[in-house]
């Protein structure tokens, strides 16, 4: 087993067992075939085994234009945003909740050097297989619930969660969940849905959401639950029926 399976798995709960040591990634799931039921539509084509052979050259690009409309960041330009919000340096350890195949997870890995550790985090067997293409030595991966974390409290530099919070069935809880490994100063950064603000766009925005099992989060919603997590320097950027969110835990926030 590689050391950075190790070095992972020393960041775990304690009393906290893995499996999967044949398949390249830790898994805390076994038998589960996914981490608790799908939340509508979108969410069962992503757990088929077909989604993931095509999930990040076409599927993501192509909804992810959809909602972010023409002007809003290409897939590249996520990448680059997440890792400069994270302010990621070499040695660091980096969190990617609902990794999918990988792509932020390897940008990660590059970014905090042999050092540093990237883990990439899914409850999906076929995206995590995805996943395993050739990664940086730094990058390892784990199935385990995006929701309820397992690692311990402060272990990590950077949390990363991009298209997948509109989906979980306890939002509250994973933002609960991401503040608690995170190191105090430590960042956030994610992408997830935001409803127009006037009334007509508004109401498109949820019976669409609705349709697709995907919550719509307010305009400024997703900003102030972060606050009151104790998150300084909270920032949304909004295109089309997107936003990504930046933030940090203040330093002073366990003490």
């Amino acid at each position: 087993m590689p050391d950075h399976h190790e070095r992972l798995r020393s960041l775990l709960r304690p009393g906290i067992t893995t499996t999967g040591e044949g398949k390249g990634f830790l898994d805390l799931l076994g038998e589960i075939p996914q981490a608790g039921p799908p939340t509508g539509l979108a969410q069962r084509l992503m757990r088929t085994s077909a989604v993931p052979m095509i999930y990040e050259r076409y599927w993501r690009p192509t909804l992810g234009r959809v909602a972010k409309g023409l002007n809003g960041p290409s897939m590249a330009d996520e990448v680059r945003i997440a890792i400069e919000a994270l302010g990621l340096r070499p040695g660091q350890v980096a969190l990617d909740v609902a990794c999918g195949t990988g792509r932020f997870t390897r940008a990660f890995g590059e970014a905090v050097g042999p050092d540093g550790l990237s883990i990439g985090l899914d409850g999906s067997v076929t995206m995590l297989e995805k996943a395993l293409a050739p990664n940086p030595a730094s990058v390892t991966y784990l199935r385990a619930d995006a929701v309820d974390l397992p690692l311990d409290d402060s272990t990590v530099d950077a949390v990363c969660c991009f298209a997948a919070l509109h989906m979980f069935a306890d939002p509250d809880a994973a933002l609960d969940s991401f503040a608690r490994v995170l190191k105090p100063g430590g960042s956030l950064v994610m992408l997830t849905s935001a409803r127009h603000g006037d009334q007509p766009m508004k109401l498109a925005d949820t019976v669409l959401g609705r349709l697709s099992g995907q919550r719509m989060f307010d305009r400024g919603e997703i900003a102030a639950k972060l606050s009151r997590r104790g998150f300084d320097h909270v920032h949304e950027r909004y295109s089309g029926v997107t936003q990504i969110v930046t933030g940090e835990l203040g330093v002073n926030i366990r003490k």
